[in-house]
């Protein structure tokens, strides 16, 4: 554990020659320094140096320098280009840990979690589409079918670059396990194995920042961005969560004399999520773009694959939250621009204020939510806009709990200047503004 700690020792038994010294802001976007073998000792020490008014962090001209201090246990050495090893980091100012650092508020929320002798389960199913160089149409001219989902000729015809990703993530221990053409002309998923949400957070960040390099070393462009074409399913992130016990690792979730398997804390976790995930969309739908998907119209594969309303249920994908097994629950929301970090915070802290406070989901709703859910009664709708999200997420007395004041205003500051920089552009090129600045999210 000391040799794999001292990153200097690793960069001699690996042939390393630059590490990539990584953290994400506040709107998911990846920032990075790029740092010669040579200097890592020092860097390991005090970390790399960056100006956080350059960032999506709400610091301003005159903020001090602000230091990402690399994770050893982290480290991921660049399939593609093996002299190159990437390293997520903590941010810290003035001898400090950063409040608004997304990584550094996983792991209070990781904290809180410890303190209770608890540690969540999570992975990932993250949705993209392979677009051309420009971003604006669809790569494969061919991949036109109206119901595209799991075309194996689609899918085959981006064997390379699919191919060359799971190869990647094969290598990495990731143990991924399958890979599909999804719902969109142009998209698709790829699946790896559920680990502690700490580490599948920062494998979430590098998988988004892999699919891009790899796309363009075949001259192409990927995308997470949440709702690209109008007529298409949009990109989600759909998370499992299940919750552990740290000493005698057993899932807490799990009751095999329930009839769907999970146990009274699962559901009280859900009644978390039930009475917090409309304040916390402001998180798991984050972009304007985001709530095109949300509230998107029936597109033409004749499905949006995304939830409107705040419901629960046993293996039916029309819920927000679905228990398609024993043991674990799936939460459906999210989009493709979700900042990996802030995900699996907000997970935690819904869940939590669940178990703590006993939150009881009512009974869960076994119908299609498409085609009957308008009939249903007092059932509580996902936000219509981002607008709409901030206001609750500013007003929820369980998110300023969980993650503070400051951490709140400040991501409203920054998305309220973004609404403001959208509202100038004319209504006929809102959506150039959205695929320009939301593409690479």
């Amino acid at each position: 554990m000391i040799m794999k700690s001292n990153l200097a020792k690793i960069a001699q038994q690996k042939k390393i020659k630059y590490f990539l010294i990584s953290f994400v802001d506040l709107f998911g976007i990846q920032r990075a320094k790029l740092v010669p073998a040579r200097a890592i000792s020092d860097m390991q020490k005090t970390g790399a140096g960056f100006g956080g008014f350059a960032t999506y962090l709400d610091l301003d001209f005159a903020s001090p320098d602000m230091f990402a201090v690399p994770d050893p246990e982290s480290l991921i050495q660049l399939p593609w280009q093996p002299d190159v090893a990437w390293l997520a980091s903590d941010l810290v100012i003035n001898n400090a840990p950063m409040d608004q650092c997304p990584r550094v508020i996983l792991k209070k929320q990781i904290s809180q979690m410890t303190d209770l002798n608890f540690k969540m389960m999570t992975g990932v199913e993250c949705e993209f589409f392979i677009l051309n160089e420009a971003g604006t149409e669809v790569a494969d001219s061919r991949d036109d079918a109206q119901k595209p989902c799991y075309d194996v000729a689609a899918l085959m015809r981006r064997y390379d670059i699919l191919k060359e990703i799971c190869d990647s993530m094969i290598k990495l221990g990731w143990k991924p396990y399958q890979n599909d053409h999804e719902d969109a002309n142009g998209q698709y998923e790829m699946n790896w194995d559920y680990t502690d949400s700490l580490t599948t957070a920062d494998r979430h960040v590098f998988f988004k920042f892999m699919v891009k390099s790899i796309a363009e070393k075949h001259g192409l462009r990927a995308t997470f961005m949440p709702k690209p074409f109008d007529e298409l399913t949009g990109n989600g992130c759909h998370a499992h969560a299940s919750l552990w016990d740290l000493k005698k690792k057993q899932n807490h979730f799990l009751d095999q004399d329930n009839e769907l398997g999970l146990s009274k804390m699962g559901y009280h976790f859900i009644g978390g999520i039930m009475k917090s995930v409309v304040s916390f969309s402001a998180w798991f739908n984050p972009s304007l773009n985001s709530y095109d998907r949300l509230n998107a119209r029936t597109t033409n594969s004749g499905s949006t694959y995304s939830p409107t309303a705040v419901t629960y249920s046993g293996n039916n994908r029309t819920h927000m939250i679905r228990i398609p097994d024993a043991g674990r629950i799936e939460f459906r929301p999210a989009d493709g621009a979700v900042n990996p970090y802030l995900l699996q915070a907000g997970l935690i802290a819904m869940g939590l204020d669940g178990i703590k406070n006993k939150r009881n989901p009512g009974k869960r709703i076994d119908v299609n939510m498409y085609s009957q859910g308008n009939k249903l009664k007092r059932i509580k709708k996902l936000p219509h806009s981002l607008i709409d999200s901030l206001n609750k997420f500013k007003a929820s007395e369980v998110v300023k709990k969980s993650i503070g004041s400051k951490v709140v205003s400040q991501y409203i500051k920054l998305k309220k200047r973004e609404i403001a920089e959208h509202n100038k552009v004319s209504d006929e090129n809102k959506k150039n503004w959205e695929r320009k600045n939301i593409i690479d999210c």
